[in-house]
């Protein structure tokens, strides 16, 4: 009621109310700037960008001695140690990229508390593709991303060196890319289904999960039924098309979403206390 009571009974327009619709304006602009500039940001070869997919072999199974290191706890283990024996949603991210690898988190984690499966049925795995990122970036991403939902879901949130990782992505046939001019990797929006026994068992879209269908992913899983060529392909409908430097709609429309509440939350936010500055301040 306050709010609506200072938009029809305007303040005087003085010096610092004229001063902070400025500094709101420039911050807006700023987002929008930023949004909108940053697909030109891609620098990379065309022949590099389509190298970016995710193509596992057949019979492509992740190598379960692999060393890593968890990120909560600091200690060394094993790819098969992380996996427990259990069916594993495995997510390779960026922890250090906000664009499209947070909301991957995020929406895989409400996916897999939808299934309504046991906490001890499943087992959820992220692993970083770039090997800069330490365990204080992975602890970042978890708080950043899920908050108090992080005990809920209980991801295993692992680093590992360039030559593991090297060994892994080869397995899984997962390809990124590395772009030097903005510091980032262009890599698929996936997740990669494993059964207990490491064998991948499906190629899943993050972004495009519901309880029930993951639920009888990692039911199926379980049971070491794997999924056939036409789930490996379907991930290419949806996340960043690095050939184009753009993203596809599904994202797209999550990033606009996002940029427009931002937008229009300073927006509000800067116009209420202009409301509020009391005639002739200044």
């Amino acid at each position: 009621m306050r709010f609506v009571k200072h938009l029809s009974s305007p303040a005087p327009d003085t010096g610092r109310a004229r001063s902070r619709r400025g500094l709101a304006a420039g911050l807006v602009l700023s987002l929008s700037l930023s949004l909108c500039a940053a697909p030109a940001c891609a620098r990379l070869a065309q022949a590099d960008l389509a190298r970016v997919a995710v193509a596992p072999p057949p019979g492509a199974r992740a190598p379960l001695d692999l060393a890593v290191t968890d990120a909560r706890t600091g200690q060394a283990t094993t790819l098969g140690q992380a996996l427990n024996g259990l069916p594993t949603l495995l997510l390779p991210v960026d922890y250090t990229c906000g664009n499209v690898c947070d909301p991957m988190v995020s929406m895989s984690a409400d996916a897999l508390a939808a299934t309504g499966l046991a906490r001890t049925d499943y087992a959820f795995v992220l692993l970083g593709i770039d090997p800069r990122d330490d365990a204080a970036s992975a602890r970042r991403m978890l708080a950043d991303t899920l908050g108090t939902r992080a005990g809920a879901v209980d991801p295993r949130a692992l680093v590992a060196g360039q030559s593991a990782l090297g060994r892994l992505t080869a397995a899984l046939g997962y390809t990124a890319i590395y772009d030097a001019g903005t510091d980032s990797f262009a890599h698929p929006a996936a997740a990669l289904l494993l059964a207990g026994d490491g064998r991948v068992a499906r190629v899943l879209s993050p972004l495009a999960l519901t309880g029930r269908d993951l639920r009888l992913a990692l039911t199926e899983a379980g049971e070491g039924r794997i999924g056939g060529l036409s789930d490996r392909l379907a991930l290419l409908c949806y996340g960043y098309d690095a050939a184009r430097g753009v993203y596809t709609p599904l994202v797209r429309r999550i990033l606009t979403v996002a940029g427009i509440a931002t937008i229009l939350a300073i927006g509000l936010l800067i116009l209420g206390l202009s409301r509020r500055v009391p005639a002739g301040a200044g």
